[in-house]
C-alpha cells in the first residue's frame, strides 16, 4: 500500500498460517491424555485435550453396595479434577504453539481457551 499501512495479503496470510496452527494443535490435544485419581487412587479418570473423558477405572473394593453415594462422589471428583488437568493442558499446550504468532501481551483465555 502506498500509505505503508498493513499489507491485506500478509495480514491474510498469517490468519491462515494461525488457523492452521490451531487445528493443528487440537489434533494434538486429542491425543494426548491425562490421568486423575480420586480417594487414593480407588477411581481414576482419564480425560483428553479436548476435555472428553476418555476411560474410568474403579477399584473393587471401592464398589460397596451399602455406600454407593461415596463411589458416586469419588466419580464425581475424579471427573472434574481430570477435567480441570485437561483444560490446563490444553491452555500450556495452546500457548506454546501459537505463543510465536500472537501479539505480545495476549492472553488464549480471551479467545476462550
Amino acid at each position: 500500500m502506498a500509505n505503508g499501512g498493513p499489507n491485506m495479503g500478509d495480514m491474510f496470510k498469517k490468519m491462515m498460517d494461525m488457523q492452521k496452527k490451531m487445528t493443528e494443535a487440537q489434533d494434538e490435544l486429542a491425543e494426548k491424555t491425562v490421568t486423575a485419581e480420586a480417594g487414593g487412587g480407588m477411581v481414576k479418570v482419564t480425560a483428553n485435550g479436548n476435555q472428553t473423558i476418555t476411560a474410568i477405572e474403579i477399584e473393587p473394593e471401592a464398589v460397596d453396595p451399602d455406600d454407593i453415594e461415596l463411589l458416586e462422589d469419588l466419580v464425581i471428583a475424579g471427573v472434574n479434577k481430570a477435567l480441570e488437568e485437561a483444560s490446563n493442558m490444553a491452555q500450556q499446550e495452546m500457548k506454546n504453539s501459537m505463543g510465536g504468532m500472537l501479539p505480545p501481551g495476549m492472553d488464549l483465555s480471551q479467545l476462550g481457551m
